[in-house]
């Protein structure tokens, strides 16, 4: 395959933001079910913003009629698993009662430990016990998120849809009814084994369209608007819905499906491609903090190692760097190419970054390729296929391409972060960041250790998502009378996905903390430089145009004194200023005296007032210099566009500022708080408005460009 024409991973997440754009822009678009059609971005617009799903009047009459076939079947005497017989490793046993073996396949399911608050709980006569502090929160420990629970209903009717389960159109449309009147079902976490579907979650809608007493749910208060626990029987009173009674094979329908863990991986997956391009943003703006080259992303390089994803990766990095006043060039002998004790390329991280990202995008393409097929299926058993006339028992309810796209996608996030990661700690270090101080500090290095703190954190980070990225499914047990030997575990695997996305999301809130403190930092240390280098040349040429040197001498050591003084002042960031830079001034004598008349009389003499006077003028102009830079720091004039965009989004609209010193800068609050601030708008998805701005901008140069481009469906 011509790896142009290969689909873009960049491509399709900026489709499918678009379409969530215009799902949750309050125009109230419905989300159309019809059993074919569901992206993943209907499944974020509905599970997390509340758009609304409406299923299609052409679904009707296909799905009557499986139900009618599925009716004629069973009159003629037919034995139908689940219908007339028992379940599983049961299925030996035969009933006429087709009703009451659907209540009590629903009662059966409805296993799972969820603890709610204001639970009456039995407590020893100690009032000791009355008072203990929970460890955990047990609501979120023992029960979907309202999200997850949204999506898997949304799935589980999209896939009934399909007129292959044997359903009534008006099973349907009474789950549907619970979307629209915001009654959400409170389903257990866990309890699932994804093998034959996701049994027990399921069993709780099946439980809330029958308005059962037992069954809690979410439930908005008609006077208050508020949210409140209460029971299927009283939410369904209360909006006038009307509780339905289970027809033969109806509660089996809903709950043998993967809705549940497709739901919940849906949810992981849209997050993971939106990281998967913050990583690539947020590696450009390395890229320039550590004045890096754009050279590792020539286009040459891709082009003879044609991996799609590396070629897509390089690209977006490539225009990310755009007008960029920071990297360096490899055009143009730039004197960190040229100047012995300096990299002549970059470190791994960044210089090998389109090479580490390209295959995780290509992964989230074939896991997104997985989920929409999955999403887009019917799951249970028996299958009904009422124009062939003929029921079929199988096993679509094997979740296994749900759990085999989740285990992909959770590497994937342990790889990005795993990058991210040494990003962060080269930026920090002093002895690898090219000149920035330690810990990124504004303040004088002996007294202020900002970043320290940051680089403990993210260490902590990256060693939990190394130990998430574990496979789930290599656990898999044997369950019910041994006949669901094989098992996906596939929303056990869709829920640590979950987890290992918070964590990412932490960890690219702490970088993108660190970038915007270097790159203001790099701001400041371009101002110091451009208002010291003249007042340093001028120096060196009044003081030491003596007769200790000649004109010709001084002609030949102009050039070579003033980068020299930046290469040693790079060194000795962990001085504090003064003596930093009359350090950096004092290592140049040996290269001033390779260049005069070495038996001049006052040769010592004239060495040591140039050290002192030059040390004195580039102490005061740095001085000057961070505190003009303190009141009004600005460093987009410096910045590519995709830095220059999440630079100002951080500073102006999230509100952190650049932290001065001694915790300055960060408000009221502490360092974490500042950074949490970038993390709450990343995990609420305002965050990536602007780095989809940056993606838009990156695609419309390759289309410029006329580079092929593939497409994928969202």
């Amino acid at each position: 395959m011509n790896p142009s024409m290969s689909p873009r991973h960049g491509h399709m997440t900026m489709a499918g933001w678009d379409r969530l754009i215009q799902l949750t822009d309050g125009k109230r678009t419905d989300v159309l079910v019809n059993g074919e059609a569901l992206r993943l971005a209907k499944v974020v617009a509905v599970a997390r913003y509340s758009a609304v799903a409406t299923p299609s009047e052409d679904i009707i009459p296909r799905v009557k009629a499986s139900s009618e076939y599925l009716t004629r079947r069973l009159a003629l005497g037919d034995c139908v698993y689940g219908v007339n017989t028992g379940f599983g490793g049961s299925a030996d046993t035969r009933t006429d009662d087709t009703h009451g073996l659907q209540r009590s396949l629903i009662e059966m399911l409805q296993y799972g430990i969820v603890d709610l608050p204001g639970e009456a709980v039995l407590l020893p006569e100690s009032s000791a016990f009355a008072r203990a502090l929970p460890n955990t929160d047990s609501s979120s420990t023992t029960t979907m998120p309202e999200a997850w629970v949204r999506a898997l209903m949304l799935i589980r009717i999209n896939s009934l849809a399909s007129g292959n389960s044997g359903v009534r159109p008006e099973l349907i449309y009474c789950i549907a009814d619970l979307l629209r009147h915001n009654i959400i079902p409170v389903v257990p976490l866990r309890g699932s084994i994804s093998a034959s579907g996701d049994l027990s979650p399921l069993s709780y809608i099946a439980g809330a369209i029958q308005g059962s007493q037992k069954i809690k749910v979410w439930a908005s208060d008609q006077k208050t608007g508020c949210r409140n626990i209460v029971t299927a029987k009283t939410a369904l009173k209360a909006s006038s819905l009307t509780p339905v009674e289970l027809g033969p094979k109806e509660g089996l329908a809903i709950v043998n499906g993967t809705a549940a863990s497709a739901g919940a991986a849906a949810l992981a997956l849209h997050d993971a491609h939106c990281l998967a391009v913050l990583s690539q943003v947020l590696t450009a703006m390395g890229v320039e903090a550590l004045r890096g080259t754009s050279e590792s992303f020539a286009p040459f390089i891709a082009a003879v190692r044609p991996h799609p994803g590396q070629i897509e990766t390089a690209h977006n990095i490539s225009a990310f760097l755009k007008d960029s006043k920071l990297t360096v060039s490899h055009c143009n002998n730039d004197r960190a190419y040229v100047d012995d004790g300096l990299l002549r390329q970059d470190r791994y991280s960044i210089r090998t970054s389109s090479q580490w990202l390209g295959p995780q995008l290509e992964d989230l393409l074939l896991a997104h390729q997985q989920l929409f097929t999955e999403m887009n299926s019917t799951t249970d058993n028996p299958l009904i296929d009422p124009v062939g006339e003929k029921i079929y028992h199988g096993g679509n309810f094997q979740a296994m391409a749900v759990s085999s796209a989740t285990e992909k996608t959770r590497r994937c996030l342990q790889v990005i972060g795993r990058m991210l990661f040494t990003q962060c700690t080269e930026l920090i270090n002093p002895t690898l960041n090219n000149g920035l101080p330690p810990n990124l500090t504004a303040d004088e290095p002996s007294k202020s250790f900002l970043m320290k703190g940051v680089d403990i954190g993210i260490a902590a980070l990256q060693a939990e998502l190394g130990f998430l990225s574990n496979p789930v499914v290599s656990h898999v047990q044997t369950a019910e009378m041994s006949n669901q030997s094989l098992n996906s575990m596939a929303l056990v695997s869709a829920r640590y996905t979950h987890t290992a996305l918070d964590v990412l999301f932490q960890l690219s809130s702490y970088y993108l903390f660190a970038l915007c403190q270097a790159l203001d930092l790099r701001a400041m240390q371009h101002r110091f430089f451009a208002a010291l280098q003249p007042a340093f040349e001028s120096s060196a040429r009044s003081l030491l145009l003596t007769s200790s040197i000649t004109p010709s001498g001084l002609d030949g050591l102009e050039p070579l004194l003033w980068p020299a003084f930046q290469k040693e002042l790079h060194s000795r960031t962990n001085l504090d200023a003064r003596h930093r830079i009359g350090d950096a001034v004092s290592a140049l004598q040996p290269l001033v005296l390779s260049h005069v008349n070495k038996s001049a009389l006052y040769l010592p003499r004239t060495l040591e007032r140039w050290t002192r006077e030059v040390t004195d003028k580039a102490t005061s102009i740095y001085e000057e210099t961070r505190k003009e830079y303190i009141e009004r720091p600005d460093a987009t004039e410096l910045l590519g566009v995709a830095s220059r965009r999440m630079y100002v989004y951080v500073r102006s609209v999230v509100g952190v500022g650049f932290v001065e010193g001694e915790g300055e800068g960060v408000g009221e609050g502490t360092l974490g708080d500042s950074v949490a601030k970038i993390y709450r708008c990343l995990r609420q998805g305002s965050g990536f408005v602007p780095v989809m701005e940056c993606l838009r901008e990156a695609i419309g140069e390759e289309e410029k460009g006329g580079v092929g481009m593939g497409r994928a469906k969202m």
